[in-house]
C-alpha cells in the first residue's frame, strides 16, 4: 500500500499557507490578486506530479491524470473567508496532490487515476460553491453576469481581467471519474472533545433560510401607552423567543437553528418600531426534520400573526438539499480510518456546507474529516496538529486506492 511522504505534505501546505498569510490566519478571497498567484502555484505543483495541469473558465486549478482506466477527482477549495484560516479547503487541495504523487511513485498503483482540483469561490465571496457548480453544469449562466463581491466588482469583469473567460470549461466526466473523495478539517468540536481522529462523513446538511417580516405602526415612544402599540419589535422578540422554546421538541440531535440578522425600521430609543425583519437559518442532514421544523416555524408564525396589531409575514429565501455521502465511498473510507486509526474514528455528518454536497449530485461522493483544535473555524486561531494531517491523507489516500479496485476488478 502506498504511503503518503509527510514532509512533502506539510511543507506544501506551508507554502500554500504563504499566499495571503496574515498571522496566524490567511486572506486569500476568491479571485484576489493572491489567490490567482496561489492558483499558477498550484497549478505548477499539479504539473510537477505528473497530471495534466490547467485553470478552467472560471478559475478551478485541474490535475487530471493521463492514465487510462477508472479515476477518482479529490480536491477541496483553496479561498478563503476574509479573515479564514489555513487549513479550511487549503488541507483538501494539498491532500488530494500528495495522494496523487504517492500513487505515482508506487508501482503498484502508478497506472491508477487520480484527478486534483481546487475548486473556486466555495467561501461565496461572489457565489458560494461557484467552481463546483461549473464543473458539475449546475451553475445557473446568469451567475456569471450579474454576480458581484462585497466591493460591487462584476464577477463577469473580474474574469476578464484575469484571462480566465478565455479558458474553456471542464465538466465531470462520469464515464471515467467514478468517485469524488474530499478531505477537510472538521470546523467543529465532536472531533476534539472525543479524541477521535478521523470522522467518516455520513451526510452534509441541508440549509433553509427565512425573513420575518412584522408589521406594526411607528409612534412617538414616550406618548403612545402600552396597550395602544403596535411594536415591531416587542413581536419580532416575542416570535424569536417561542422558536427557541418550542424547535427542541422537534429537531433531531444535530439540528441547528440561528438568528443571524435582526433589523428594526428605526434606530431610535424615542421611537416604537412600526417594521422589523429577523433572518432565520436551519440546517440538518434530514430532509424530513427540516420539512418539520418547517412547519412548526409557520405555525408559530400563524399564531403571533396580529398579536397586538402586529402583521407577521414568512417569506423563504435559500435552500439547500441534505447530501448523504455514497455508501461504498463510506464503506472504504471508514475501513481504511480502522486500520490506521483502530478505533480512533467515527461516522458524523457534516454541518458545514461543502463543494462533496454539489459533487454528489453527479459523482459518488464521500468526505473525512481531522479535528480542528478546540472546534475553531473561519478564524485566523484555525488549527490542526500535525499528526492528524498526515493520519487524514493516508486514510484519503487509501479509499482512493481501494474505490479504484472496486470498479477495476
Amino acid at each position: 500500500m502506498p504511503s503518503i511522504n509527510p514532509e512533502r505534505l506539510l511543507n506544501d501546505l506551508k507554502t500554500l499557507r504563504s499566499f495571503g498569510a496574515s498571522g496566524n490566519g490567511v486572506i486569500r478571497t476568491a479571485l484576489s490578486e493572491i489567490d490567482l498567484e496561489s492558483r499558477y502555484w498550484l497549478a505548477q505543483r499539479f504539473a510537477d506530479a505528473g497530471l495534466d495541469a490547467r485553470l478552467d473558465s472560471v478559475g478551478n486549478v485541474f490535475g487530471l491524470s493521463t492514465n487510462p482506466g477508472p479515476a477518482v477527482l479529490i480536491g477541496s477549495h483553496s479561498d478563503t473567508q476574509p479573515q479564514g484560516g489555513w487549513l479550511d479547503g487549503a488541507y483538501g487541495v494539498v491532500s488530494a496532490l500528495e495522494v496523487a504523487r504517492a500513487l505515482a511513485e508506487d508501482p503498484a498503483t502508478k497506472n491508477f487515476g487520480i484527478d486534483t482540483v481546487s475548486w473556486m469561490d466555495e467561501e461565496g465571496t461572489f457565489f458560494g460553491c461557484l467552481g463546483s457548480m461549473a464543473f458539475c453544469e449546475t451553475l445557473d449562466p446568469a451567475v456569471l453576469r450579474t454576480a458581484t463581491d462585497a466591493d460591487g466588482r462584476r464577477l463577469a469583469d473580474v474574469l476578464v481581467q484575469a484571462g480566465l473567460d478565455r479558458q474553456p470549461p471542464v465538466t465531470v466526466q462520469p464515464e471515467r471519474q467514478v468517485a469524488y473523495l474530499e478531505a477537510h478539517i472538521e470546523q467543529g468540536p465532536v472531533l476534539d472533545d472525543s479524541d477521535d481522529r478521523i470522522g467518516v462523513v455520513t451526510a452534509i446538511v441541508g440549509v433553509r433560510e427565512y425573513d420575518i417580516h412584522f408589521i406594526g405602526e411607528q409612534n412617538h415612544a414616550g406618548t403612545t401607552p402600552m396597550r395602544r402599540r403596535k411594536d415591531a419589535a416587542r413581536a419580532m422578540i416575542a416570535l424569536a423567543s417561542d422558536i427557541n422554546q418550542r424547535f427542541p421538541e422537534t429537531a433531531s440531535d444535530v439540528s441547528v437553528w440561528t438568528i443571524g440578522s435582526l433589523s428594526l425600521g428605526t434606530d431610535s430609543s424615542s421611537i416604537v418600531p412600526g417594521e422589523a425583519t429577523m433572518r432565520l437559518q436551519l440546517r440538518d442532514p434530514d430532509e424530513d426534520v427540516m420539512d418539520r421544523l418547517e412547519s412548526l416555524l409557520l405555525e408559530i408564525v400563524a399564531a403571533h400573526d396580529g398579536r397586538h396589531g402586529v402583521r407577521v409575514e414568512c417569506q423563504p429565501g435559500e435552500r439547500l438539499r441534505p447530501a448523504p455521502m455514497n455508501e461504498s465511498a463510506q464503506r472504504c473510507l471508514a475501513s481504511a480510518a480502522e486500520r490506521h486509526a483502530p478505533g480512533r474514528w467515527r461516522r458524523m455528518p457534516s454541518g458545514a456546507i461543502h463543494d462533496a454536497q454539489i459533487l454528489a449530485g453527479r459523482l459518488p461522493s464521500g468526505m473525512l474529516f481531522v479535528p480542528s483544535l478546540g472546534g475553531v473555524s473561519h478564524s485566523f486561531a484555525e488549527d490542526t496538529d500535525e499528526d492528524d494531517l498526515v493520519l487524514g491523507c493516508q486514510v484519503l489516500c487509501e479509499a482512493a486506492i481501494n474505490i479504484i479496485k472496486e470498479h477495476t476488478r
